[in-house]
This record gives C-alpha cells, sequence and structure tokens, in this order.
C-alpha cells in the first residue's frame, strides 16, 4: 500500500450510450487511466422542486487529483445534464504497481508518491 493523490471520480450518465462516450474521452484524452462502467444503478433525488426517480448510468473514473479540472470540464462540454454529477473520492492507499500505472496512463506528473 502506498499514500496517494490518486481520485476516483463518480459520474452519472442518462443511458448507456452517454456513458460509453464520457469514458472513451476520458481515456481517450488521458485524462483517466480507466473508467468502469457500472449497469443501470437508479437515483432518487430532488430537481427543481420536484422529487425524481431516475435509471441511470454509473462511472468508476480513476485518475489523479491534478486532472480533476480538466476532467470536469471535458465531462461538461460532453454531457446532457445541466448539473451533471462529478464528484471526486481521494484514494488513501493502494498497490503502488496499480497506482504507478494509473499515474503513468493520465500522463507525467509528481502527483504520486
Amino acid at each position: 500500500m502506498s499514500n496517494t493523490n490518486a481520485v476516483v471520480v463518480l459520474i452519472t450518465a442518462a443511458n448507456h450510450d452517454e456513458a460509453a462516450r464520457l469514458a472513451e474521452q476520458l481515456v481517450g484524452s488521458r485524462l483517466a487511466a480507466c473508467v468502469q462502467i457500472l449497469p443501470q444503478i437508479e437515483s432518487v433525488y430532488r430537481w427543481q422542486g420536484t422529487m425524481r426517480r431516475d435509471p441511470e448510468i454509473l462511472l468508476l473514473v480513476k485518475t489523479l487529483a491534478s486532472k480533476f479540472e480538466e476532467l470536469e470540464r471535458a465531462v461538461r462540454a460532453l454531457h446532457s445534464y445541466e448539473i451533471p454529477e462529478i464528484i471526486a473520492l481521494p484514494v488513501i492507499a493502494g498497490a503502488l504497481s496499480y497506482l504507478d500505472w494509473l499515474s503513468a496512463e493520465v500522463g507525467p506528473t509528481d502527483d504520486l508518491a
């Protein structure tokens, strides 16, 4: 295990096509090392004063904290939602070999160590 500046970013999408498009863009532009697309989830939330219950797709995006702002801009540019969920959670420890791979995939940085 190692302390890290890696993060997992949670993003919800309206459907699988949108989720796949986001995942390919993020990995293709080296803003993420890996994106997992989880099948349909159900979200319960309040939007514009109304309680909503909608199916969504959840993306788990593995990246570095230093890439978050650029990743957020890319997601906002492509996303169909007015206010997409884009939440980064810190990775407090992980296998060093995985963290090294993650760092190498998102480009040169001093964020891991």
